[in-house]
């Protein structure tokens, strides 16, 4: 007679595929970049809310707080390419410590500052050191993870960076209302904490050819592949960036309150933590410019979806669609440049990124404000067309990346820590 499994350790055998299938895999390095991520990212809570602290705690006059804000912006533009100079030059787990405890610096040295003269300087010292370490970051797991998998190890640190950014604004307002300077000190601590995870936790992966004649970021921009993709990611910046910019602008014009915005940006880390765990693991089977370009058309979508948008649930669908877009996109980008790169020179090339991501967002409340100026049909529907040519490009950049791809490929062993 034939016994029936229970189904108890059928569920959890199915449960231990899943997992498997999902987060498998990857090495143990990884697994701490990804713990380290989570907590740094739940220490953000400086950030979103500075021009609170600006106005409320310093006093600072609303133009000014523009003009602080602006400064921060400028040496956040400068950030990444510096990261990357420094990870090709002194090895990744060097420059992500070192980025890391300078930001950690440069936080509780602008929650100390009172005069005008000194939250200018170290605004700008926050610009320059909070993105430091992400080429690091990136190049450790370009690294480390085989080329197969890459797609979903980049994807499965967006969620993790979504995960702890949604809890701390969360936490970030219960805290500024006990007092901003718990803000910074949180924040610095974070930094520190995922800092000294990394250097005492990771081995270093930078190549031994690397180094000092490894090359410059004039051998980067030479390379013309990787110069079109950068501009690719500006245009797709340049819409993202919306979002923060013009869309609560754009809400407010149709009456939509402030909480209103709030609920429909929640939409957006909502999509983010439920749809990665779900499709992250399938993303490496296709092809990365594919997959880019539709991330795209989805944010090409919901651009069009808020140019009709009048009502909160309207906002809210457009935002859920470019958010499906956000997925795709993020989960990508790196694994892109990780094929493009030689191992020599991962953190400059993820520094051009960065500086991509960063002209973007500067672009982007300029552009935005006088668009909408016009009006806001106008705005998003600009928007859509930007994120068309996005996508075309993407696509016509498709097979060079597959080229460069499939060499990178022809290695599947990670690469192995050097003495350090």
């Amino acid at each position: 007679m034939t016994r029936t499994p229970s189904p108890a350790p059928v569920r959890a055998g199915r449960l231990r595929t899943i997992i498997r299938v999902r987060v498998g895999g990857l090495p143990g390095s990884f697994w701490v970049l990804w713990t380290g991520s989570l907590v740094n990212r739940l220490g953000a809570m400086v950030n979103p809310f500075l021009s609170l602290y600006l106005t409320q705690a310093r006093n600072v006059p609303l133009h000014t707080v523009g003009l602080i804000l602006a400064v921060v912006g400028v040496g956040s533009v400068l950030s990444q390419p510096l990261g990357g100079f420094l990870t090709d030059r002194f090895g990744r787990r060097a420059a992500l410590t070192g980025g890391m405890l300078a930001n950690a610096a440069s936080l509780l040295a602008l929650g100390s500052a009172h005069t005008l003269p000194a939250l200018t300087t170290a605004g700008f010292a926050l610009g320059v050191t909070i993105d430091l370490f992400r080429p690091a970051a990136q190049a450790l797991v370009a690294d480390a993870v085989p080329a197969a998998d890459r797609t979903r190890a980049f994807g499965l640190l967006l969620w993790s960076v979504n995960l702890g950014f949604s809890a701390a604004m969360i936490l970030g307002g219960h805290l500024a209302t006990r007092g901003f300077h718990l803000l910074f000190w949180a924040d610095a601590a974070a930094c520190a904490v995922f800092g000294l995870l990394v250097w005492f936790a990771v081995p270093e992966t930078r190549p031994q050819a690397a180094g000092r004649g490894s090359g410059s970021y004039r051998t980067v921009l030479a390379d013309r592949a990787m110069a079109a993709f950068a501009g690719v990611v500006v245009l797709y910046a340049v819409v993202f960036q919306q979002a923060f910019a013009t869309l609560p602008i754009a809400m407010a014009r149709d009456g939509l309150p402030g909480d209103v915005y709030g609920l429909v940006m929640a939409v957006n880390g909502v999509v983010v933590i439920v749809v990665q765990p779900l499709i992250g693991h399938r993303l490496d089977a296709y092809d990365k410019s594919r997959i880019l370009a539709t991330g795209f058309l989805l944010a090409a979508t919901g651009s069009a979806l808020v140019a009709a948008a009048s009502a909160g649930p309207a906002y809210g669908t457009a935002v859920a669609v470019w958010s499906l877009g956000e997925v795709l996109v993020f989960a990508v980008t790196a694994a892109i440049v990780a094929d493009l790169a030689p191992p020599t020179l991962r953190g400059r090339y993820n520094g051009l990124l960065g500086m991509a991501w960063g002209t973007g967002f500067l672009i982007a409340p300029l552009l935005g404000t006088r668009l909408l100026g016009i009006g806001s049909t106008v705005l998003w529907l600009s928007c859509t067309a930007l994120c068309c040519l996005a996508a075309l490009a993407q696509l016509a950049l498709g097979p060079t990346i597959r080229a460069r791809g499939a060499l990178d490929a022809d290695d599947p062993e990670p690469r192995r820590a050097d003495a350090s």
